[in-house]
């Protein structure tokens, strides 16, 4: 069986998921995510500055759970391992990244957005996967449906999650986290307001603890 993901995760319900423009605000968003409740991170390679971001905030910030979103091919699934990621995130998968997840022992958390994508992916070997773009694949409404044929996986749902949905995900039994980029938008990152990150990290800690158990 392929490696779990949520092990990692340490009880964590919300993920922020980060796109660091500026490697210069990966030291001090991360510690301000670490220090508000929000452990574990997504970074996302969606900039020029993603990897030395990953790698200062591995070598500088303690308590931080690296997980590297937006991962699809070969090449950048072995970058963000050798960054210091700690897990990796997918939208979905190919089969040039199927056969390479194969032949690797990296935590992973790959993409699905149909009841298909998750059944091959259950068939190999992965029980938690990301349910992505959640609110257009389905919502709710999807997991709860799904939730019978394909009751042995669970899902961090990620893709339109906001403050006024997120209890809603996490009241379902087959979602072990969500991940949201709210609490860090690319415009606070770009300000460098912590102070307002730091007010949303914590209300975003507090989020589903009436269903919060360890994972």
């Amino acid at each position: 069986m392929h490696p779990k993901v949520a092990p990692l995760l340490s009880g964590t319900k919300v993920i922020p998921v980060l796109v660091i423009e500026n490697a210069d605000d990966a030291q001090p968003l991360a510690q301000c995510l670490v220090d508000n409740g929000l452990p574990v991170l997504e970074v996302t390679l969606r900039s020029d500055a993603a990897f030395r971001a990953i790698e200062i905030i591995a070598s500088q910030v303690q308590g931080a759970v690296i997980g590297v979103g937006s991962i699809l091919t070969e090449m950048q699934l072995n970058s963000a391992q050798s960054a210091g990621g700690w897990f990796g995130v997918s939208p979905g998968v190919s089969e040039k990244l199927m056969r390479a997840l194969e032949l690797n022992d990296w935590p992973f958390l790959p993409g699905a957005s149909t009841l298909s994508e998750i059944m091959t992916l259950r068939d190999a070997g992965f029980k938690e996967q990301k349910l992505f773009p959640a609110n257009i694949a389905g919502g709710v409404p999807m997991l709860r449906a799904i939730s019978g044929p394909v009751s042995d996986v669970t899902f961090c749902p990620t893709g339109g999650i906001k403050p006024d949905n997120a209890d809603d995900y996490l009241a379902e039994s087959n979602v072990f986290a969500i991940g949201g980029s709210w609490i860090a938008s690319p415009d606070l990152i770009f300000a460098r307001d912590w102070h307002e990150i730091g007010r949303r990290a914590r209300e975003a800690a507090s989020l589903g603890m009436q269903w919060r158990t360890a994972v």
